[in-house]
């Protein structure tokens, strides 16, 4: 692809090779905007196989709200690609754009994975993270057409349904996406659920294999989905408390012995009975709690 020059064409030579379909009260705004400030960024074209013609990459809305103002003539960002440049040029700008739509996204990336281009390359490419990027793919890859029109319809975002479908259990896939649309579920709570199942199911498999590799896999409910999820979240919040209470025993446990250590005599004694010595990490830890950093 050669260097980019900007140039002012006329409207009616330029193509609309990819019509895109758009909100009404989006393009009725961006009319009014262009109308009271006029253009701010040039679209981009390339020339067509038309002699003065050019093939429109990126800017469609642009383009028909200046046709719709009476202009004659549009600023334009004027590259030299090929078929191919141009159509992957006019799908990553068109992804990259803030207001795509989930159709647009999952069919973009499913095509520039086909045309060989790697999770990472395309993550420049369209401005997403690469981990994304790789559960987009992984969507698309495992075949997840419920989960996918579930996306296309908005009855859950994509990056819950990339969440689901990364369980093992399809049972359990089923279970979360009809308990995050009637509400039962937050979005937080998806992942937490998919890593205490993934971590059951594995479990479950060791246990499995030595008793039978013929064991049919667990066929989890809504409710107990629930059940799982409610006693893992009690679980790890008695771990927490537990944690707490630790802490709290640790630092009475380390003010003693710094003021026992602080205390002479008893050094004395500790040197007469050998004891001059302690654990790098017990010592380390007085240490920080003397400084006053322990809970900083």
């Amino acid at each position: 692809m050669q260097n980019e020059t900007i140039q002012v064409i006329p409207i009616n030579r330029i193509r609309i090779i990819n019509p895109r379909t758009r909100n009404q009260k989006i393009f009725a705004d961006l009319v009014e905007n262009i109308a009271k400030i006029g253009l701010k960024r040039p679209i981009t074209i390339t020339p067509s196989d038309d002699i003065g013609c050019y093939d429109l990459l990126c800017g469609q809305g642009r383009l028909e709200a200046c046709k719709m103002l009476g202009e004659e003539f549009i600023p334009c960002r004027v590259i030299q690609a090929n078929s191919e440049e141009s159509y992957l040029i006019s799908l990553v700008e068109n992804i990259a754009r803030r207001k795509h739509s989930n159709i647009e996204l999952l069919s973009g990336i499913k095509l520039l994975d086909e045309r060989g281009y790697k999770p990472a390359d395309i993550s420049r490419k369209i401005g997403f993270s690469q981990s994304y990027i790789n559960g987009i793919l992984h969507l698309l890859n495992a075949g997840e057409e419920r989960l996918i029109n579930a996306v296309e319809k908005g009855i859950i975002p994509l990056s819950i349904a990339i969440s689901i479908s990364r369980s093992d259990d399809k049972d359990v896939q089923k279970q979360l996406a009809e308990l995050y649309d009637d509400g039962t579920l937050k979005n937080s709570d998806i992942q937490k659920i998919r890593n205490i199942m993934h971590r059951r199911n594995l479990s479950g498999k060791k246990v499995n294999s030595a008793l039978s590799n013929n064991t049919r896999s667990q066929i989890y409910s809504a409710k107990t989905v629930l059940h799982i999820y409610k006693e893992e979240t009690q679980r790890q919040q008695m771990m927490i408390k537990q944690a707490d209470y630790d802490e709290k025993q640790l630092f009475i446990i380390l003010s003693c012995l710094n003021k026992l250590f602080a205390d002479k005599y008893f050094q004395l004694v500790l040197r007469s009975e050998n004891l001059d010595d302690m654990p790098k990490d017990l010592s380390e830890r007085m240490l920080k709690q003397q400084e006053g950093n322990l809970y900083a």
